[in-house]
């Protein structure tokens, strides 16, 4: 329709997304974007930037809590547990990457556990709704990536 927006198009196209259409290659490159993403978090949380997050981040509480990796007596709301975790993961600069520039799962997969671990454990998501969650949230990076016009301009600055 013409008079559609593009916001609405690109909702419409997100909301439409389900786990059937998880291909054994998406699922499989998934899976092992996560495990790099933990990996490099975990080693994250031993730098000096992400110990200041942290300590930050300790002014904050709320009835929901979630982990900070690698500290499982250490929690935080899950905002702010989203946040430390993505430092952690960014903080080494080895986390995933794409072009333009950006790093994906450094900001998709903090706030997906930091989400799912706040959940009421009768609504506990499965593992393929996890998997679903974080193409989603890389599809949608991707696709605003394409829409900027300051990505676009990231290779000129470099």
């Amino acid at each position: 329709f013409p008079s559609q927006t593009v916001t609405g198009n690109f909702a419409k196209v997100i909301h439409g997304l389900n786990a059937n259409q998880l291909t054994d290659q998406v699922i499989q490159r998934s899976k092992r974007m996560i495990l790099d993403t933990l990996g490099v978090g975990l080693l994250g949380t031993s730098t000096e930037v992400c110990h200041k997050v942290a300590q930050y981040s300790k002014i904050y509480s709320s009835d929901l809590s979630s982990t900070i990796w690698g500290h499982l007596d250490f929690r935080l709301p899950p905002l702010y547990a989203a946040f430390v975790n993505g430092v952690a993961v960014h903080s080494m600069d080895f986390d995933d990457t794409w072009h333009p520039a950006t790093h994906p799962s450094g900001a998709v997969l903090p706030a997906l556990i930091a989400l799912s671990e706040a959940f009421p454990q009768k609504k506990k998501i499965s593992g393929l709704d996890l998997l679903l969650a974080f193409n989603v949230g890389i599809e949608v990076q991707g696709r605003l990536l394409h829409f900027s016009r300051e990505a676009r301009n990231i290779p000129k600055r470099y």
